[in-house]
């Protein structure tokens, strides 16, 4: 136990120094908490003695991100957003797809390791475009809701993915086990539905008139859910997002939404330490390079193939590049993509490797590319910061 707190107060500590001088010298605050990782990480200076189980609570952010994210899409709002954007999601998946596993082939990985480099490489990050989009865009304006459609659309395709993955290990085989997954999935969102109309929605007219109670019964519900959806095979993301999207017809999930952000924020600085931490240039030396060009190629033209996509879909030029921008870079789900390929034995510790660095060093790229030419809650100047 004192060793976790001593963990805890190194990696808040070197966050909370290293984000001051970024924020001096008009750096993103998020590459500080990637660099306190690298530093401090037992592939650094190795001060953290428990970056594992970081990493693990870590990716409570990730659910309570996908949960907020739930929250503020009525599912009416959801379904017309889907119409708009998944010809958009589509062509930035196909692209995707074709480019990494061209790359991949050229620079001599298997063919099954090239076909888990380009599934897994198909994604933008939910966490970093929510997090540097202003709160005022999120929720109230057409680019937020534009991304976060997107975004939701990409997450399900990943779950599929990575659904799809550890079916490839089943008895009953790919098609029957990952039938079987989506069947789940529609039952499991059915009953959520009537559960919140019949159920939850009576029970927040007892007690919304306490905001403690409240803020623990939303918190309930989200870790609940999501927890119930782990134990069917559908991850825990895939449940606290449903979990936020039903509660969203109520009133009360705009003031869970509001309540909930410090908690996110929290996990949140765990999760970039955790992909600092992973950094280990030693053992990655073979495939830097080639890790660093295919980085370089998705942050050049990923936005180029979103904003022609939805200048397609009739948005506007401008609108549409600065859209490209925020989703330019790859998703946490390519690091969980990799991580569960090969701890299931189907692609090796290179391809793994490799899928993870090229995603941290795009998450890097777009962070200074974003902060510096997008309104942000974290800008780099007075001009771009927006709250």
């Amino acid at each position: 136990m004192e060793e976790f707190i001593f963990d805890l107060c190194i990696l808040f500590v070197g966050s909370a120094i290293l984000s001051c001088l970024a924020v001096l010298l008009k750096q993103p605050v998020i590459i500080a908490y990637i660099l306190c990782g690298v530093l401090a990480g037992p592939l650094g200076l190795g001060w953290i003695k428990h970056a594992k189980f970081i990493e693990i609570i870590s990716h409570l952010g990730i659910t309570l991100l996908l949960f907020l994210a739930g929250l503020c899409l009525h599912p009416q709002k959801l379904i017309e957003l889907f119409k708009k954007t998944s010809l958009v999601t589509i062509i930035n998946c196909v692209f995707s797809f074709i480019l990494a596993f061209s790359f991949a082939l050229v620079f001599r990985f298997p063919m099954i390791d090239s076909v888990c480099i380009a599934l897994a490489l198909m994604f933008s990050s939910t966490i970093l475009t929510i997090k540097l989009l202003p709160t005022t865009t999120l929720h109230q304006k057409r680019m937020g809701s534009l991304c976060i459609s997107v975004l939701i659309l990409e997450d399900l395709l990943a779950i599929g993915v990575l659904a799809l993955v550890r079916c490839m290990d089943t008895p009953e085989g790919v098609l029957i086990s990952f039938s079987t997954l989506l069947v789940k999935l529609i039952a499991f969102i059915a009953v959520l539905a009537i559960f919140e109309r019949y159920v939850l929605r009576k029970i927040i007219s007892y007690v919304d008139r306490i905001q403690e109670v409240i803020f623990v019964l939303g918190l309930a519900w989200c870790i609940g859910v999501a927890t119930i959806s782990h134990k069917l095979g559908l991850f825990f993301e895939t449940g606290a997002f449903f979990a936020g999207v039903v509660l969203a017809q109520h009133k009360i999930s705009l003031f869970i939404s509001e309540e909930l952000k410090p908690l996110r924020d929290f996990f949140l600085v765990l999760f970039f330490f955790s992909l600092g931490a992973k950094l280990d240039l030693l053992i990655m030396k073979d495939i830097f390079l080639p890790a660093v060009l295919l980085a370089s190629i998705i942050i050049i033209l990923k936005p180029m193939v979103f904003k022609n996509a939805f200048i397609m879909v009739g948005e506007k030029k401008e609108f549409s590049k600065e859209i490209g921008t925020r989703l330019g870079q790859l998703s946490e789900f390519s690091i969980l993509i990799a991580l569960l390929a090969f701890d299931l034995g189907q692609i090796s510790n290179r391809a793994s490797q490799f899928i993870q660095l090229v995603t941290i060093l795009t998450i890097i790229a777009s962070s200074y590319l974003v902060v510096y030419k997008c309104p942000t809650p974290i800008g780099t100047s007075d001009k771009l910061i927006r709250d």
